[in-house]
C-alpha cells in the first residue's frame, strides 16, 4: 500500500460548514502493472488539477491491490472510521447499511446524467443510485498468433474446439495452453464469464442466486475433466493462479489463450507479443453473452463534507479525467461523453470488440446487498472446484448456501 498525502483546496462553504483545512480520504484501487503506471500518478495528477482551483483542502489517497482493497475498506468501515470515498468492487452493502450519500446529493446534475444508462442503472439499490460506475470493461478471448500458428489451429468457438485447440497447444510446449485464473484476486470474473458459456450465471431470470444450478455444476465439472484434469491449464493450479500473474504470463509470451479485458492489450503490446481477439467460446458455440464489469466509486457520509466531496467527484467524472484514465488503463469510459470521443478516436478501432458488447453484456449482480459476502466466498473457494480431489457440485452447494444466507438478511 501507498498513501499520497496531496495537499489540495477547496474554497467556499458547504453543507457541512465548509471550514478550510478540510482532510479528504480516498481509498483507491491499482490498475497499474508496474510502478511507472501505478494508479496512484493518475491520482497525484488529478488532485493537482483539483488543488489549482480549490484552496485549503487536503487529499489523502491510498492505493491498494484489487486482492485487498475490499477487504480494507471493510475493515476501515467496521472501526467506525471509513473513508471519504471508496473505489472499490461492490457499494450495495454499504448503502443498505445507511452509510453512503447518494450519488444524486454529491455530483451536479449534468454529471450524473452522462453516465451509462446501464451502468447507472446497475448502480442503483431500491431505484437510488449509490454506486458511481468507475471503470468498465467487457471480455473476449485473447490468443497468441504465434503459438497457435506453431501449433496448426485457428481460434475457438467452442468449448470442445477450445479443449482441442489446448490439447495441441500443449503438444508443442505452450506452458499455459489455457490459463485459467482461479485465484483470489479476481476469481469471480473467470467463473461467471464460463458460467455465461454455459447458458448460466450467478442468478436465475428472476434475479435469484442459482449458483448451484444444473448448467453451472455442468460447466465446472467439463472445466475440472476437459481443462485442468488433463494438464491444459499450465504449472499454476487455477484456484493459485491470479488474473494479474496470467496476464503477465501471456504478455511473456507463455500462454495461448485466455479470457481478458482490454488492459491486456498494451500488456502485450508493449512485449511484443502479436495477439488476436474473439469472442468468448460457449458449450455449443460462441458463448450468449459477455462479462460486463464495473468497478464502483462511493462517499460515505459518516465524515460528512458532502459538497467537497461532490466537487472533487465533479472533477473525476469530467470527460477529461474518464478520458485519460480508460486511455491509461485500456478500459472503457463509463460516460456518454467520454465514450463518444473514445469511439471517435484511434483507440475505440482497437477497443471496438469491447465497446460492441458493453451495452448488451451482463454485469455481477452487485445490487444485490448479498453480492459482497458472495463474490468474497467464490473468490476464496471456487478454485477447489475443479482440483483434483474437487467437487464442482459440494463447491457451488456451498457458494448456494453462502448466498442464501446473505440474502436472507437482506
Amino acid at each position: 500500500m501507498s498513501v499520497l498525502g496531496l495537499t489540495g483546496v477547496l474554497g467556499g462553504c458547504g453543507a457541512d460548514g465548509g471550514s478550510s483545512d478540510v482532510t479528504l480520504r480516498l481509498v483507491a484501487a491499482e490498475y497499474g502493472d508496474s510502478a511507472a503506471n501505478s494508479s496512484e500518478k493518475y491520482w497525484a495528477e488529478l488532485v493537482d488539477r483539483y488543488e489549482a482551483e480549490h484552496p485549503d483542502v487536503k487529499v489523502e489517497v491510498s492505493v491498494y491491490s484489487w486482492s485487498d482493497v475490499d477487504r480494507k475498506v471493510r475493515e476501515m468501515v467496521d472501526a467506525g472510521d471509513p473513508p471519504d470515498m471508496a473505489q472499490i468492487g461492490a457499494y450495495a452493502d454499504y448503502a443498505a447499511e445507511g452509510k453512503l450519500y447518494q450519488a444524486g446529493d454529491l455530483l451536479s446534475i449534468p454529471v450524473q446524467a452522462d453516465f451509462l444508462p446501464q451502468l447507472s442503472a446497475a448502480g442503483e439499490v431500491n431505484s437510488v443510485q449509490y454506486g458511481m460506475p468507475f471503470a468498465s470493461s467487457t471480455r473476449v478471448l485473447f490468443y497468441n498468433k504465434k503459438l497457435f500458428a506453431e501449433a496448426g489451429i485457428t481460434p475457438p468457438k467452442t468449448w470442445a474446439e477450445l479443449a482441442a485447440g489446448a490439447e495441441a497447444l500443449r503438444a508443442e510446449g505452450v506452458k499455459y495452453p489455457y490459463a485459467l485464473p482461479l485465484g483470489p484476486e479476481e476469481a469471480q470474473a473467470e467463473t461467471m464469464q464460463w458460467l455465461l458459456g454455459g447458458e448460466g450465471g450467478y442468478t436465475d431470470l428472476t434475479g435469484t442466486y442459482s449458483i448451484d444450478s444444473v448448467q453451472n455444476v455442468q460447466t465446472f465439472t467439463w472445466l475440472k475433466d476437459e481443462l485442468v484434469g488433463k494438464s491444459l491449464t499450465g504449472p499454476v493450479a487455477p484456484g493459485e493462479l491470479n488474473r494479474a500473474d496470467a496476464f503477465a504470463a501471456f504478455a511473456a509470451g507463455d500462454v495461448g489463450m485466455l479470457n481478458g479485458h482490454p488492459s491486456l492489450m498494451g500488456m502485450a503490446e508493449q512485449k511484443g507479443v502479436e495477439f488476436g481477439m474473439v469472442p468468448t467460446p460457449g458449450a455449443d458455440g460462441e458463448s450468449p453473452s459477455t462479462l460486463g464489469v464495473a468497478d464502483w466509486m462511493t462517499a460515505f457520509s459518516e465524515n460528512g463534507h458532502r459538497d467537497q466531496v461532490g466537487d472533487f467527484l465533479d472533477l473525476v467524472y469530467s470527460e477529461e479525467s474518464v478520458l485519460g484514465f480508460s486511455r491509461r488503463y485500456d478500459l472503457l469510459p463509463v460516460t456518454n461523453s467520454a465514450s463518444r470521443a473514445m469511439a471517435a478516436s484511434e483507440e475505440g478501432r482497437a477497443l471496438k470488440p469491447f465497446l460492441d458488447q458493453l451495452p448488451t453484456s451482463e454485469l455481477y449482480p452487485v445490487g444485490k446487498t448479498s453480492w459482497a459476502a458472495v463474490n468474497a466466498a467464490v473468490k476464496k473457494q471456487i478454485g477447489k472446484a475443479v482440483g483434483p480431489n474437487g467437487s464442482p457440485e459440494g463447491v457451488l452447494g456451498a457458494l448456494q448456501a453462502t448466498a442464501t444466507r446473505a440474502e436472507s438478511t437482506e
